[in-house]
């Protein structure tokens, strides 16, 4: 079973910044992807940024958010970051945490096909 609790998110205004968290328990801890969502009102979730691999792994970042975003985790606290910077209102979303456990040859590490879930954070960005 995957746990996976995400915390962080609020109202700011355009240019400003927030860090959110994704605390991760049972296979989450050790997942092989573990990677940030978001979803707009009325858009497909869209996968933001990602982490293949243990130890330092590979990071993989959606265009919309290079250079903007990072992504980031703590292993022995077993949680998972992501730091938002230079906001825009279109980052304005429901941003969600997600684990896959295991490896599969060609995934794509920023696909909806994640095995779990947390209930999402919320960011809103004011012009």
């Amino acid at each position: 079973q995957m746990g996976l609790v995400e915390s962080g998110g609020g109202s700011v205004q355009a240019g400003g910044s927030l860090k959110l968290s994704c605390t991760l328990s049972g296979y989450a801890r050790n997942a092989y992807y573990q990677a940030w969502f978001r979803q707009a009102p009325g858009k497909e979730r869209e996968g933001v940024a990602a982490f293949v691999g243990g130890g330092a792994g590979t990071i993989y970042y959606a265009d919309s958010v290079k250079g903007r975003f990072t992504i980031s985790r703590d292993l022995p606290r077993d949680t998972l970051y992501l730091q938002l910077d230079a906001l825009e209102p279109e980052d304005t979303a429901m941003y969600y945490c997600a684990a896959r456990q295991f490896y599969r040859t060609g995934f794509q590490p920023l696909s909806n096909a994640y095995d779990a879930w947390g209930q999402g954070t919320q960011v809103t960005v004011s012009s």
